[in-house]
């Protein structure tokens, strides 16, 4: 697969998705920085890779990795001998995976294929896909519901989403959070603001079946929520990054009706 960013010209716009994608590509290296360097790294790559090689099925299939970020899901997926494309509507994210990808590529390691679009109306990925992932975007998503509609139409019929999350809010958007930006440590009280958090339905859920109820009620079948205890004990083991709290995280899996 050839690595490219394609620019789609229906990202969202509205102010507030504007703002959070300004602060995901501040926060860009930092983030990717921290997933791939370190102490924690290893055992965070390890426990990954058994995650989605286990939700996933038997390789080669072809994935869309939603909200990719820096591209952390998306290279460990490739890794596990999948056909991947990962997308997000943040420029500096997109960079950021842009350019780990080809650092891949050059010491000859599988790596996915990026593009730069809106997660909650995908364009130009491709049809008939086997398996939409995520994690860590539901929580951000301006209409998850909307979302995963549009990504299920993306998917064969009895295809797969698998999707990672926490309830990383649920008494409101934390107004002392810092974090590693370069538009600087209040970067994520900025973009997050009320006005943000009235806008993203499950940034504040109280618990995992707001994710269960979000995949029955668009038509998903066969859904589960499966906590991963494993990922707490590293955070025991090796603390969180700043501005962040340990929260129990779900794979939260459902499939598409089959024809």
């Amino acid at each position: 697969m050839t690595i490219t960013e394609t620019t789609l010209t229906d990202v969202a716009t509205d102010g507030i998705q504007a703002r959070l994608d300004e602060y995901w590509s501040g926060r860009a290296e930092a983030y990717h920085h921290r997933q791939v360097a370190g102490d924690r790294a290893p055992h965070d790559h390890a426990l990954w890779l058994e995650v989605w090689g286990r939700a996933l099925p038997p390789a080669p299939v072809r994935v869309l990795d939603v909200g990719t970020g820096s591209g952390y899901v998306a290279s460990i997926l490739a890794e596990l001998g999948h056909e991947v494309t990962g997308l997000d509507s943040s420029p500096g994210m997109v960079a950021e995976a842009l350019a780990d990808a080809a650092r891949r590529r050059a010491s000859g390691r599988p790596a996915a294929s990026f593009v730069r679009g809106d997660a909650v109306d995908p364009q130009g990925v491709g049809t008939d896909l086997d398996v939409v992932t995520s994690r860590y975007l539901l929580w951000t998503l301006r209409d998850p519901a909307t979302a995963l509609r549009a990504w299920m139409r993306l998917l064969r019929p009895g295809g797969t989403v698998v999707c990672v999350d926490a309830n990383w809010y649920p008494g409101g958007f934390d107004r002392q959070v810092q974090v590693e930006s370069t538009a600087g440590p209040d970067a994520f009280v900025e973009a997050y603001d009320a006005d943000a958090e009235a806008h993203l339905p499950l940034a504040t859920a109280a618990d995992a079946e707001a994710y269960r109820d979000l995949f029955t009620g668009a038509g998903l079948t066969d859904v589960t929520v499966t906590r991963l205890d494993a990922v707490a004990e590293l955070d025991r083991r090796f603390g969180m990054s700043p501005g962040h709290e340990s929260r129990p995280q779900y794979l939260v899996t459902g499939r598409t009706p089959r024809a």
